[in-house]
């Protein structure tokens, strides 16, 4: 999402963009709605991990937020152009709170695995987390370009 150099105000849904969780995109029901008895819990389902993915000439990039997350509780893996990226979020101590008045924050597993774009070189990875962001830097497999083939 593009922005104005001037712009500070926060939108909602670049709020929630950290952690997206695909209960969000459907569910209208206020917070404190109760749940069926047959309806998951959603402590079943993981959050999904926002991320961005560009290149340069030379590397490929993913950036995801991951504020509040300790590098002890990330996992990071890739294998055959498939990057994995999972982690717990903790909260804290709210295990007195009885009556929750907003929540609004995810707090639980997040995954996200996705298929990378170009063909990258798996063992030059840097995977660096600094100031609540994950940077993890590829350095691209160089392809040849194409040879004129003469046909006789």
């Amino acid at each position: 999402m593009a922005r104005k150099q001037n712009d500070d105000l926060l939108i909602e849904d670049e709020l929630a963009a950290a952690f997206l969780n695909d209960d969000d995109l459907t569910d209208t029901s206020p917070v404190s709605a109760p749940m069926a008895s047959d309806e998951p819990v959603e402590d079943d389902f993981p959050g999904q991990l926002a991320v961005d993915v560009y290149e340069t000439e030379e590397r490929l990039v993913v950036k995801a937020r991951t504020a509040g997350v300790n590098k002890d509780e990330l996992d990071v893996s890739i294998s055959d152009g498939i990057l994995t990226v999972s982690g717990t979020l903790s909260s804290g101590d709210d295990a007195e709170a009885t009556n929750w008045h907003i929540q609004e924050c995810y707090w639980g597993e997040f995954s996200r695995t996705l298929a990378l774009p170009v063909a990258v070189k798996e063992d030059e990875v840097e995977a660096v987390l600094k100031d609540g962001v994950l940077t993890i830097i590829f350095n691209k497999v160089k392809q040849e370009q194409a040879k004129k083939i003469q046909v006789l």
